[in-house]
């Protein structure tokens, strides 16, 4: 992708966070779906860690080997037409010096945005001074490169709970977000927060904007607007949902006997025209 052509699209990503808006942005898992997402009119698409990594024959958490999710995020931005953030979960390498390394290589392949999580196998938090300089390494590539990278500093404090109990969560939620904000990163994503008042408070205490992730049961986007959230991304969900309507159809062909779950809404046809123009 030509520089120019990848600058913009990271310009508009950067401006579709102004917090006037909620982003609704869908996670992708292969070219095919991040085609159909920007052809169903998203103005930005993002990649989910484990639907990349399901999809090539791998594990979520940095088990798929960095060439072989490079080469998938190559194939989605070239074939889809808005701009692509990329779930990139730690930086793939252990200390700032690879991680800068890492995302330069991303940068490589057309993508304008990341997320980087502080969270490590879901099982503890880096230290906040060891996360938030994966964060300026990040920051420092792009520079580097002269891309005005969107950067979406994921905070694992409501994963790893641990014993701490709400108030400290979300007194380390701010911290860390004001430490990562400082580094470099423009947006602050507390995944698996779903408490309305919660994220109401932080919106408020965090003077950017604040990422959650959608699933069943949590309030509408409208509600979500209304609360201050600034963009709204489905992580793995599309690419399970995807999953379990191929696996139901397969059994009830196999236990019935009959074709009749073979149909389909979205036809060879439908899936042709994606990429007629590739």
């Amino acid at each position: 992708m030509e520089r120019s052509i990848q600058i913009a699209a990271a310009q508009r990503l950067r401006a579709l966070h102004d917090r006037r808006q909620l982003l609704l942005l869908p996670n992708a898992w292969d070219a095919a779906s991040a085609c159909m997402l920007a052809r169903l009119g998203f103005p930005a698409v993002a990649t989910t860690s484990g639907g990349v990594a399901w999809s090539l024959g791998w594990a979520d958490g940095e088990r798929l080997p960095l060439d072989e999710m490079l080469a998938a995020v190559a194939r989605i931005t070239r074939v889809t037409p808005v701009p692509v953030t990329v779930d990139f979960e730690g930086g793939y390498g252990a200390s700032p010096d690879q991680v800068h390394a890492n995302v330069t290589a991303l940068i490589a392949t057309g993508a304008v945005g990341i997320n980087l999580e502080d969270g490590i196998a879901h099982a503890r938090l880096r230290p906040i001074d060891a996360a938030a300089a994966r964060i300026a390494a990040a920051r420092a590539a792009a520079n580097a490169c002269g891309l005005p990278l969107v950067i979406n500093a994921r905070i694992d404090s409501w994963i790893v709970a641990g014993t701490a109990n709400e108030q400290a969560r979300i007194a380390d939620c701010l911290d860390r977000a004001r430490a990562y904000l400082a580094a470099g990163a423009d947006c602050i994503y507390p995944i698996a927060l779903a408490e309305p008042a919660v994220i109401g408070r932080l919106c408020s205490a965090i003077d950017a904007p604040v990422n959650i992730g959608a699933r069943t049961g949590m309030p509408a986007i409208a509600e979500l607007a209304r609360l201050g959230v600034a963009r709204v991304s489905t992580a793995t969900r599309l690419a399970t949902r995807a999953y379990a309507a191929a696996r139901d159809a397969a059994l009830a062909m196999r236990d019935s006997g009959h074709f009749d779950a073979l149909d389909s809404t979205f036809g060879y046809a439908d899936m042709q025209a994606l990429f007629d123009a590739h």
